[in-house]
C-alpha cells in the first residue's frame, strides 16, 4: 500500500524513518516518545508557546526533557512530539524544501527538546545520517 504524501500516516512513516536514521545513542532514548500528527495545535498548545495563530506552529514537544527526569518521574504520561499537518503542508507549499526534509527538520528539532539540546545541538543532530 502506497501512502498519500500528504496523509497523517505518511507523516508518521517519515517521522519513524527519521527516528531510525538517528545515531543509536539518540534513537534508543526516543523509544518512549509518542509521535502524533493532528491537523493543528490546540488552543492550550498554542498558548504554551505564546502563539495565537494555529498556522504558526508546525511542531511541539510536550514532556519532561531527559536532563530533568529522575526516578521520581515514573508514572507520568510519556513525552509526545506533535507534527501539525496543516501548518507543515502550508510551509512545504511555500518553500523549496521537500516534505520529507521538512518533517525531518521539525521532528529533530522537537526531539532535541526531549534531550534538552540547544539550537546548535539540534542542527548537529539534524546533519547526522
Amino acid at each position: 500500500m502506497t501512502l498519500q504524501p500528504t496523509s497523517a500516516e505518511y507523516f508518521l512513516a517519515e517521522a519513524t524513518s527519521v527516528r531510525r536514521s538517528l545515531p543509536p545513542q539518540f534513537r534508543d532514548r526516543l523509544h518512549d516518545v509518542v509521535v502524533k500528527v493532528p491537523e493543528f495545535a490546540t488552543s492550550e498548545q498554542l498558548r504554551s508557546v505564546g502563539l495565537t495563530d494555529r498556522w504558526h506552529l508546525s511542531g511541539l514537544y510536550e514532556g519532561e526533557p531527559l536532563p530533568l527526569q529522575s526516578s521520581w518521574s515514573s508514572g507520568r504520561l510519556p513525552p509526545h512530539i506533535y507534527l501539525f499537518r496543516q501548518p507543515l503542508l502550508a510551509e512545504w507549499r511555500e518553500t523549496d524544501v521537500s516534505l520529507p526534509q521538512l518533517i525531518r527538520h521539525v521532528f529533530i528539532h522537537e526531539a532535541g527538546h526531549h534531550f534538552g539540546f540547544s539550537d546548535d545541538d539540534m542542527h548537529w543532530l539534524e546533519e547526522q545520517d
